[in-house]
């Protein structure tokens, strides 16, 4: 079943165009990741497809229906989530305050899922009472996903996830994400550490210049002399 499919999206920054008609999919369980060069439009078109940016042309389709121009806080109720690169917590908020402030729509008792989305993340578990400022880097990119996972998304769109972590801190954020997709949802991923995030990646696009340049598995990505050359350093 296809969770997410954005078909020939053109969208940019005021009169600025970046995208110029983007297509991507995304099935149900799959980890999908997009890499390319700074300026291909990565970012933008995740933020497009949350709805931080207008879609100019195109369509955006969730679980088969149109949702394009609806609102972030429209999305979200739909089961969609997005962890941007920066400024992804609340650094005066403590980690426990942090994961109750993503549960601001739920309507239910949710301090069940604090404690199982804690127990995913045991590098936070013990300072869920301090400031999210006071966490390193790694702690608080997966303070973020665990924010994300407290509305219990189908759909996870995540801008970076590893940037500028230590690289034993980058590991371990990628194995958080496989076990987020292990549990069911789909995950959506712009990196620029573009070997190791299409070593754990179902699917993969390159962008370049706002368009599609390349798809196909993770594995056939990395295999690819034209990708290896260009995105790999190979």
């Amino acid at each position: 079943m296809t969770v997410l499919e954005a078909r020939d999206v053109v969208s940019g920054y005021g009169e600025v165009e970046i995208l110029h008609g983007v297509s991507i999919k995304v099935e149900e369980r799959e980890i999908v990741t997009i890499i390319g060069p700074n300026g291909a439009g990565k970012s933008t078109l995740l933020k497009t497809v949350f709805g931080l940016l207008p879609c100019k042309r195109g369509a955006i389709f969730l679980d088969g229906e149109n949702v394009t121009g609806q609102p972030p806080q429209a999305l979200v109720r739909r089961g969609m989530c997005y962890v941007p690169q920066s400024d992804n917590v609340f650094p005066t908020l403590t980690v426990q305050e942090n994961l109750e402030m993503g549960a601001f729509i739920r309507r239910d008792n949710y301090r069940a899922k604090i404690e199982e989305v804690l127990a995913l993340f045991p590098d936070v578990i013990e300072r869920r009472h301090t400031r999210a400022g006071k966490l390193s880097g790694g702690q608080r990119q997966m303070l973020a996903l665990g924010r994300a996972l407290m509305l219990e998304p189908r759909l996870l769109l995540l801008d970076e996830p590893s940037a500028s972590l230590a690289p034993n801190m980058v590991q371990l954020v990628f194995a958080k994400i496989q076990d987020i997709n292990r549990s069911g949802v789909s995950i959506v991923m712009v990196e620029q550490n573009a070997r190791e995030s299409l070593k754990l990646s179902h699917r993969g696009y390159v962008l370049a210049m706002g368009q599609n340049r390349l798809e196909g598995s993770g594995e056939s990505l990395l295999e690819s002399e034209e990708v290896g050359r260009l995105y790999l350093g190979d």
